[in-house]
């Protein structure tokens, strides 16, 4: 339970840290990548509109007007970029490759070929070089295509992407590695305080078993003496209902105390048809149905005594809580690809359509919240069940069909 909570505890911390690192780097990679998306766009329209050429009569005013007051006209020499345009018939006229050296003239004109007939107006196109970007612009039939070399522009933004994924994984790597060697103290308080629960629920219970036994020992001798009466009955009935109280909450306890359970291979059909046969009387005797359907021979991976608890608890569960009259079930299958093997106990209840069955699992939850039902419990069953069930790696659900309330426990069965 607290190795649990520990291991959950640091997940969710985890977590927290990697959405709130991916959202700071994700914003400064998408603005970085922005940023640069738009110095490149504006490159090749200044291009596009100085016929492919950066020189010194350029439109300063222009220049400012894209790239901001503070940029130096100067930095626009940094690029490196490319031109070839082509006449109405789709005939070359002019290249222009003075300003890139790392790319050859038949390359230019290879890529000029792509771009001219695909008919689009901008976009970005892939050579062994590297990417370009481009913009194509008409004028009095004439075709002019831009090339602009991304290398540049993109290799600070490429930079900020690599030093963000890798700070921000060094980050969560230390965060987490701190966390689990730390996590053990924070929760330190929350295991002493859980420890010292446990030991007060085993000490007051062994404590109340001494005057239990005695009010029992007085009534029996006063029964003996003056006979059954009322009150000697009540006071039985209610010591016994005391008694079973304690049982089971130092056996919740110890439950949660008790080292992890080793699994071996145990044959559940025949367990169950066990603890199915010490139920039937008392089921047949309420006059309720009793459905049992129970493939012989599967095995599944578990703790005997636990899961002969397991299927008890569940059975006795279901008796208790079934309408007058009506129905318990029982069945135990493997699926069709036999991956799994699935026991449910459900039983007859008329009331259950739109209830929260998750609430059944808390400990001391009563459906009848006066506590003054006819049906004995303390409302700890099935939060045992579901702690058995996982002792050994079983699934544990519930579903509301037809007026019956079904419980299941899935096993990967035991080969």
């Amino acid at each position: 339970m607290i190795q649990k909570f520990r291991y959950r505890f640091i997940g969710i911390s985890t977590a927290a840290l990697f959405i709130v690192l991916l959202t700071v780097i994700g914003s400064i990679i998408g603005i970085s990548t922005y940023r640069a998306k738009q110095q490149i766009n504006n490159v090749l329209i200044i291009l596009s509109q100085n016929d492919g050429q950066i020189n010194s009569q350029i439109n300063t005013q222009n220049v400012k007007r894209r790239f901001g007051p503070a940029f130096n006209q100067e930095s626009l020499y940094q690029y490196r970029y490319f031109s070839i345009s082509f006449d109405k018939y789709g005939e070359q006229t002019a290249l222009d490759d003075s300003h890139i050296i790392s790319i050859s003239r038949e390359t230019i004109m290879d890529l000029g070929n792509q771009v001219y007939k695909s008919g689009k107006k901008n976009g970005t196109i892939r050579s062994l070089m590297s990417d370009y970007s481009y913009k194509v612009t008409k004028k009095d039939g004439k075709t002019n295509i831009v090339f602009l070399d991304e290398s540049v522009i993109m290799e600070s933004t490429n930079n900020i992407i690599e030093i963000g994924i890798f700070l921000g994984a060094i980050s969560l790597l230390l965060f987490t590695l701190i966390l689990i060697a730390f996590s053990k103290k924070a929760i330190r308080p929350i295991v002493q305080a859980e420890k010292r629960q446990k030991e007060f629920i085993t000490n007051a219970g062994h404590e109340l078993k001494t005057p239990l036994s005695i009010i029992k020992a007085n009534t029996e001798l006063q029964e003996l003496m003056n006979g059954k009466s009322e009150w000697t009955t009540s006071n039985e009935q209610q010591v016994n209902r005391l008694t079973t109280l304690i049982n089971n909450l130092i056996s919740l306890a110890r439950m949660e105390e008790r080292p992890k359970v080793v699994l071996a291979p145990v044959n559940a059909s025949e367990i169950l048809e066990r603890a199915v046969g010490s139920f039937k009387s008392v089921i047949m005797q309420e006059k309720k149905s009793f459905k049992v359907k129970i493939t012989p021979g599967l095995k599944i991976k578990a703790d005997e005594n636990s899961f002969y608890e397991l299927c008890s608890i569940l059975l006795d569960n279901a008796n208790k809580y079934c309408d007058d009259e009506g129905m318990v079930t029982v069945y135990l299958a493997t699926d069709k690809r036999q991956k799994m093997v699935t026991l449910v106990i459900g039983n007859t209840f008329a009331e259950g359509k739109g209830v929260n069955y998750n609430k059944f699992f808390e400990r001391f939850y009563r459906d009848d919240k006066s506590h003054n039902s006819q049906k004995m419990g303390f409302g700890i069953g099935l939060s045992m069940a579901r702690s058995l069930a996982a002792s050994f790696k079983g699934k544990f659900g519930v579903r509301y069909r037809d007026n019956q309330i079904f419980f299941s426990v899935s096993f990967k069965p035991a080969k």
